[in-house]
């Protein structure tokens, strides 16, 4: 299935059902007087986050959605039928704006977290609610009102545990599917992964989720290479993987400073997550390894492992890292949500 994480829709609620003008009609009673009821209210659209679902792509092709009108009241001064809600499921992690005016209108981060976009117009009253001692008989009824339209803007950012953060064909992908059940493609180019790849791993007696986020490039955070649709989905992660390719001609100490000069100008508070470093790729440099690490880690005053995940080099060791790293909770019950289900 296509992996969609943004999407606009027009989301309209219900009208209200229409009041009833309607008199009492009865044997033996000439003047049984106004018994028209109230019409009923009309449905609301919510959207609510489901583990259930996995991606936009309901939304990317269907944009407006429209929730059914309340029932008009009746004789007896029976109340109209008031209408069901509709309700619009997302992935747990989906942000919800008014696309209009920008405010953001709920964060959906839970299953079950649910947020009325439009509500529904009220039923109209019916003629019994306007006697009075001065109008005896009234012949009028209100209709209902209109519900809410607005038109919502929704980003999905990942809810995973780990971000694999480097440059364009650094070997993100690789290792995902190394350590985990993932399908990620893989290729020796550019932006093989253009979107987003969830993997559950297991290790040291951790379950816990990570994200291979597309390739980041020099300007990400103006919004080069899709920066910014990128860049959103490292907000939730609480340890961020940076992998330093060897066999870019960047060289590693650079694309460290360029891939933490792209977080800083997106959020700076990124800068303060729990991180792990690793040369990936490190069978490119063949003999000059040592040297690379060791001028690496000087210039970095960081502890760096090399990583092969073909061959399995030091895919250990990084997840020895990493899950030293992890906070002791995880941000989602691993048994409640499984993203490759």
């Amino acid at each position: 299935m296509r992996f969609v994480d943004q999407a606009t829709i027009i989301a309209t609620a219900g009208t209200g059902g229409a009041g009833s003008r309607h008199f009492r009609r009865e044997r033996h009673v000439p003047f049984g007087g106004p018994d028209g009821g109230d019409g009923g209210r009309g449905g609301d659209v919510i959207i609510e986050a489901s583990a259930r679902a996995r991606s936009l792509i309901d939304y990317h092709h269907r944009r407006v959605h429209a929730a059914p009108d309340g029932k008009p009241g009746g004789s007896a001064r029976k109340t109209g039928r008031s209408a069901e809600a509709l309700v619009l499921v997302v992935p747990p992690g989906t942000v919800l704006f008014d696309d209009e005016t920008g405010e953001q209108l709920a964060d959906l981060i839970a299953d079950g977290d649910r947020h009325v976009v439009a509500a529904g117009g009220n039923g109209g009253w019916g003629n019994a609610r306007f006697k009075s001692s001065r109008q005896q008989a009234p012949d009028r009824a209100n209709p209902g009102l209109p519900g809410e339209s607005r038109t919502v803007r929704m980003e999905l950012k990942l809810l995973a545990d780990v971000a694999l953060v480097g440059f364009p064909n650094a070997g993100k992908s690789t290792l995902i599917r190394t350590v985990s059940a993932s399908k990620a493609t893989v290729g020796d180019y550019e932006f093989t992964t253009i979107t987003p790849n969830l993997g559950v791993v297991q290790h040291g007696g951790r379950t816990f989720t990570v994200a291979d986020v597309p390739g980041l490039i020099e300007g990400a955070a103006d919004g080069a290479g899709l920066g910014h649709r990128f860049l959103r989905h490292i907000d939730r992660c609480r340890v961020l993987v940076y992998l330093l390719d060897c066999g870019n001609t960047v060289g590693t100490e650079d694309q460290w400073h360029i891939l933490r000069n792209e977080l800083r100008r997106y959020q700076p508070e990124l800068l303060q997550r729990p991180s792990v470093v690793v040369l990936s790729r490190s069978d490119a440099v063949g003999d000059e390894l040592e040297e690379l690490m060791t001028t690496t880690t000087r210039a970095l005053a960081r502890k760096i492992g090399p990583l092969c995940a073909p061959s399995g080099v030091g895919v250990k060791e990084a997840l020895d890292r990493i899950v030293a790293e992890l906070p002791s909770r995880a941000p989602v019950d691993d048994d409640a949500w499984d993203p490759l289900a």
